[in-house]
């Protein structure tokens, strides 16, 4: 399918943020060329003032099947697909290297898109440089299996290209989240294309440009910005694509799970959580309490990893919670690009609306509110998608507000009596995406670890990655591992060959 000209794009105002100009061009990446999407224009907004910075026209379903298309020829023409791996893996480093040379232009980009601060988006681009460095390395250590025989022949199982991958990723980690699916895909010798958060696509648009410039085929990746009811639901129905990795919502994911099924498509799942945090009485209080408030209220609480249950032995329920919300309240609300910034503003006033309905409902509902719990009104604060660090207690782990994940600056705490009490508990959720336990009992963490029904769990620390351990979601948290060594294995098909090495030929038949 071939699309009508378009007008020749533009570039847009001077960004502000420290963010370049010449990275917010109306143009899209489809099957290696840039130029302005077809769909509908996307206005992105600051999230710390609310105001509009750039508009993006995004894509459609044509631009779907043109860039599948794109991704499938340049695969074969190439030679990507049959590239030896080391080749691949020289790609994959350059363009891990581009990214690291670019951290600060990447950290800036992305905090004008998300809100985030520049700390924190300048460690997520450290992870993704890191991601694609990790995986070339892994794919070029990766061996066939010269399997032991069981007849007169010779053995062997071998891993090729699934084809063409989609990649929906969400918006509040994206350079991240794109680094973790495009680079085990790229390294297994697919194709990939990416649909990044209508919310914030720009920093995946960039990434495109440092992949194009490190030497990546042009056609083999595209970056589609646009509607999941729209970009979304074409990638994932397309006959051609092989395989989808979606990180976001757990009713999206379910949805996209149904669509998958009907074409016996694999799909791959990180999807929501509402992850209990646990302190014992014997714990390291200072490290706790830290700890605590990192892992709630670190990315403003936009993080599926949130520890937004708090479990605090009843011995120390009350001392404890009363200094989590005094340290609370004195972390410091403010814009992404301030260095004294602790809680940066979330990605829009939508959302930041509906953190705040939730918890007005808990109130309602009987919930005791310690510290929070406002939308500003006064000043600088009350322009942008602000919502102060809260904390509420008063409720029991059934409460819909400790039920429902609500993806935000919002803690919970709840005492717990015994162990028993406490795995009954922290484990009464459709999710089970992470966990932390605070204690200094090695023996009693290892216990619980094993017992919390959670796909990652941190002891006396919190919200700690490495791209060489696997993470995986059980019940309504996903399907599928992202991460590790064995990551470019979820994007590869197995295959048997086997090799005869008798003489004779089949005995068969009466007749022979």
């Amino acid at each position: 399918m071939t699309l009508a000209a378009q007008p020749a794009p533009t570039v847009l105002r001077t960004a502000p943020g420290g963010a370049s100009a010449t990275d917010l061009v109306d143009e899209i990446y489809v099957g290696g060329i840039w130029r302005r999407g077809s769909g509908d224009g996307i206005d992105t907004v600051d999230p710390s003032t609310g105001e509009v910075f750039a508009t993006l026209h995004g894509a459609t379903a044509d631009d779907v099947d043109v860039a599948v298309q794109a991704g499938l020829d340049t695969a074969h023409r190439s030679g990507w697909s049959s590239m030896y791996v080391h080749e691949r893996a020289a790609v994959l480093h350059r363009i891990g290297n581009a990214v690291e040379h670019n951290r600060d232009r990447i950290a800036a980009l992305q905090t004008l898109d998300t809100g985030k601060t520049l700390t924190e988006t300048r460690a997520l681009t450290m992870s993704a440089a890191n991601t694609f460095r990790y995986m070339a390395a892994a794919v070029e250590t990766m061996d066939g299996a010269l399997t032991t025989p069981r007849g007169p022949w010779m053995t062997m199982s071998t891993h090729e290209p699934m084809g063409v991958i989609g990649a929906i990723t969400p918006w509040n980690s994206p350079i991240a989240s794109d680094a973790q699916k495009i680079a085990p895909a790229l390294a297994a010798g697919n194709a990939v294309v990416s649909k990044p958060p209508v919310w914030a696509p720009w920093v995946t648009l960039l990434l495109a440009r440092l992949c194009e410039e490190a030497g990546l085929p042009a056609g083999l990746l595209s970056v589609l910005p646009g509607p999941g009811r729209t970009v979304g639901e074409a990638l994932v129905r397309h006959p051609d694509i092989a395989k989808v990795t979606f990180t976001g919502g757990t009713n999206t994911g379910r949805h996209l799970a149904h669509l998958a099924a009907d074409k016996l498509m694999p799909i791959t799942l990180e999807l929501g959580g509402k992850s209990p945090t646990i302190v014992f009485a014997d714990a390291d209080i200072e490290r706790a309490l830290q700890g605590v408030l990192y892992g709630i209220f670190s990315s403003s609480g936009q993080s599926c990893i949130a520890g937004s249950r708090v479990f605090v032995q009843r011995s120390i329920f009350d001392k404890f919670t009363a200094e989590l919300a005094e340290r609370a309240q004195r972390l410091r609300l403010g814009a992404g690009t301030d260095a004294r910034t602790d809680v940066a503003p979330m990605i829009a006033a939508a959302h930041r609306d509906s953190v705040a309905r939730m918890v007005d409902d808990a109130v309602a509902a009987g919930a005791t509110l310690l510290c929070g719990g406002a939308v500003p009104t006064e000043g600088d604060l009350a322009v942008g998608a602000y919502y102060p660090p809260t904390v509420l207690t008063g409720v029991t782990n059934a409460a819909v507000i400790c039920q429902e994940e609500v993806f935000g600056p919002v803690a919970v705490v709840l005492p717990f009596d015994d162990e028993r009490d406490l795995i009954e508990q922290a484990n009464d959720s459709v999710y089970g995406l992470a966990c932390g336990i605070w204690t200094e009992d090695y023996r009693r963490a290892t216990r619980i670890a094993n017992t919390i029904s959670a796909g990652t769990v941190w002891v006396n620390t919190y919200k700690q990655f490495s791209i060489s351990t696997p993470f995986t979601g059980l019940r309504d948290s996903g399907l599928g591992t992202e991460k590790g060594r064995d990551a470019v294995r979820q994007y590869s098909n197995q295959k048997s060959i086997y090799l005869d090495l008798s003489e004779a030929p089949l005995s068969w038949g009466h007749r022979n």
